[in-house]
């Protein structure tokens, strides 16, 4: 059956509704010390504002072993109705103190944790893949097949597109229509962009959050050439709050504020992008039952 795996159970892609595609509730690495996404009170409100102007699902990339909270995330969504969906998966070393309990043995524990997460987060490297990144999509393609469950890319700066296509979806055989490439934003390189969509890959451009707002003013330029080219149903938007101090600044409403209306008057595409492309991208025919 085709269906959403969210942290409260399946359920059908439709009931999606409008969804913050990219976005982090609880976040927690070494990488970025005193920042911390740990406040649950915090993100409860965040969420409460989202759910009053509309918004009905949120897709945390939070991998494994990055404070996901996952016990907080169901008390969310029951507490305001929202769907969350969260992922298994791992993001680039320098996130970890240490991996050495798990490294041998990634598949399996994505495989156990898509029996609650919805997707898997997998990362790049600054134009290129590194072994830890070889490894990790390895594992990740490893649970695709087991499971049904998409895959979605972190792309360092928005950069080695390709070679993770070549990876996950040649040498590893994933389903491109399965991969979602994170980032693309922080790249507005709109020639790449038109290439990588041609793949038939969903593309998502997933700032605007503080932390990641440095090309914020070419995201409809850039969204305008993946449109006119033909590739409308791909895209995908999300705020992509990583930080204490991004949050709410704008925060996940500003995506439904400020976005979704020009995308409407800009495009004529708001429900597309923001309901019919997440159902899409986020539905998987699954493989395993839900816990």
């Amino acid at each position: 059956m085709n269906v959403v795996r969210t942290v409260l159970g399946d359920i059908p892609p439709e009931e999606l509704g409008i969804c913050d595609a990219h976005d982090h509730l609880f976040l927690r690495t070494p990488a970025l010390p005193g920042q911390e996404l740990d406040d649950a009170a915090a993100a409860l409100v965040e969420v409460q504002r989202y759910a009053a102007l509309g918004g009905q699902s949120i897709v945390q990339w939070t991998p494994h072993g990055m404070g996901r909270q996952w016990d907080r995330l169901v008390e969310i969504s029951r507490a305001t109705g929202v769907h969350i969906v969260a992922a298994t998966g791992l993001h680039q070393a320098r996130h970890y103190a240490s991996l050495e309990d798990i490294w041998d043995r990634l598949a399996d524990v994505f495989i156990a944790e898509l029996s609650w997460a919805g997707m898997i987060k997998v990362a790049g490297d600054f134009h290129g893949l590194g072994d830890h990144a070889r490894h990790t999509m390895a594992a990740a393609a490893q649970a695709h097949r087991a499971t049904g469950a998409p895959i979605g890319v972190h792309l360092e700066g928005g950069t080695g597109g390709h070679e993770v296509l070549d990876l996950l979806c040649g040498r590893l055989e994933v389903p491109v229509d399965r991969v979602i490439l994170g980032h693309l934003n922080r790249t507005p390189d709109m020639r790449m962009h038109r290439d990588l969509a041609r793949s038939g890959a969903f593309l998502a451009f997933d700032g605007p959050s503080q932390a990641n707002h440095a090309t914020d003013w070419r995201l409809f330029d850039c969204l305008a050439a993946l449109i006119e080219a033909g590739h409308a149903e791909q895209l995908l938007l999300g705020g992509d709050t990583t930080t204490a101090a991004a949050r709410s600044r704008p925060g996940m409403s500003y995506l439904i504020r400020e976005l979704q209306p020009r995308l409407e008057r800009e495009f004529g595409l708001a429900a597309q992008i923001f309901i019919g492309n997440p159902a899409m991208a986020f539905a998987a025919d699954w493989l395993i039952s839900a816990k």
